[in-house]
């Protein structure tokens, strides 16, 4: 049998046309010598569709720019890394200070907390699990998971996630207490499920057609844009955060030189942004 051919590389005009693409439909910006990037993440869609490389893919996205190809190279594009507690120590800060701040000076029935970017929703569950455990009454606060993948918010909402996934972050005590086995994988309790709402949401929309929150959690996104994208999104973060409200960044990011809607404040080893 002979084996199948090796896919064209692509062409340095089409090369230059979806790295257009892939900004205009996600924002995220891809540098002029990642080939090997656009390999990893898009022959998995060549192969699906039987294409024979990723100039025929520009040429199928051409004439459905807006479709299910589209959707799906935008979703393969989008860094979807996530784990339970991911980095803890913010957590830790929003349980011992700010959340039980937030509290007493609480003028609305119900804290809103949004998870931008969200992924598969293990950040989101994450903040559930631990107001729960905080002893927060469910009428009592609103959790919004939001994110550009549909595959990602699928998940998500299904709240279904492998034995690796969960050994990834979660406590033992977290994974008795709100989990359930089923088969070889572990499913949120409805009880926890139902506390986070997903919506599919670009961060380059208004941030305020949302709502009011008094914490917002975009952890690990901004790096993945330009300057005046990353601005952009700030301020929109700004407009939809309460007065006083939080903004958790991820630790390789902030807003210095980027928004003055935010002052820093430093909890140990955690920083937040406070809107001004």
């Amino acid at each position: 049998m002979t084996p199948p051919a090796e896919p064209a590389a692509i062409s340095p005009a089409n090369y230059a046309w979806l790295q257009q693409h892939i900004y205009r439909n996600s924002g995220i910006v891809i540098d002029d010598n990642k080939h090997y990037l656009l390999d990893a993440r898009l022959l998995p869609i060549v192969r699906q569709e039987k294409l024979r490389g990723l100039n025929e893919l520009c040429a199928l996205l051409r004439a459905t720019e807006t479709g299910r190809v589209a959707q799906a190279v935008r979703d393969a594009m989008t860094t979807n890394e996530t784990l339970f507690f991911r980095d803890a120590v913010p957590f830790r800060a929003l349980q011992d200070t700010l959340i039980p701040e937030m509290l007493a000076a609480q003028i609305v029935p119900r804290l809103r907390f949004w998870s931008a970017a969200s992924s598969s929703g293990q950040e989101a569950y994450s903040l559930a699990m631990m107001l729960l455990d905080m002893g927060l009454d469910t009428f009592s606060f609103d959790i919004l998971a939001t994110d550009i993948s549909d595959i990602m918010l699928e998940r998500g909402a299904a709240g279904r996630f492998s034995q690796l996934e969960v050994s990834r972050g979660l406590p033992a005590q977290q994974l008795v207490k709100y989990f359930q086995r089923v088969g070889a994988d572990w499913q949120v309790r409805d009880e926890v499920r139902r506390l986070v709402r997903f919506k599919p949401f670009d961060l380059r929309d208004p941030a305020k057609a949302l709502g009011q929150f008094d914490c917002i959690l975009c952890r690990n996104v901004l790096i993945y844009f330009d300057l005046a994208t990353r601005k952009r999104i700030l301020e929109q973060l700004s407009a939809a955060l309460n007065p006083g409200g939080y903004l958790l960044l991820g630790a390789a990011e902030t807003t210095l030189n980027l928004t003055d809607c935010f002052e820093r404040r430093v909890l140990g080893v955690a920083s937040f942004y406070k809107k001004r």
